[in-house]
């Protein structure tokens, strides 16, 4: 008996439902998610991507495991950046570009307690 019911379709005198407006929810959905998740996501890693292509000779670091220190190399075609982190025993580190979280500014310097 369902079954024949399944068959039977549309009773005569009502239109089909608009496809558009069954899939409105699901459309709105992602629009919601674009603007609120994936959009900003995509402006961060742009800035970030943006930060690493600038980072120079004497800029202070921080690394996403939390080391602080100094450049003092770069190597391009390594993608490599070699790091002073104690200027006492001149101790450097290499590490990759994308390990660094942000370049520290000027006012976070002397928060941090990093020399110039």
């Amino acid at each position: 008996m369902f079954f024949s019911l399944l068959q039977a379709g549309t009773p005569a005198g009502t239109a089909a439902p608009n496809m558009l407006a069954q899939f409105f929810p699901f459309i709105l959905m992602f629009a919601i998610l674009y603007f609120l998740i994936i959009r900003p996501q995509r402006k961060k890693q742009k800035e970030h991507q943006n930060m690493l292509e600038n980072v120079k000779i004497n800029d202070v670091i921080i690394t996403t495991g939390g080391i602080i220190g100094k450049v003092v190399n770069i190597k391009k075609e390594k993608n490599i950046l070699v790091v002073r982190i104690d200027e006492t025993t001149n101790t450097k580190i290499e590490l990759q570009k994308t390990a660094v979280a942000g370049v520290i500014s000027e006012e976070k310097k002397a928060v941090a307690g990093v020399e110039k």
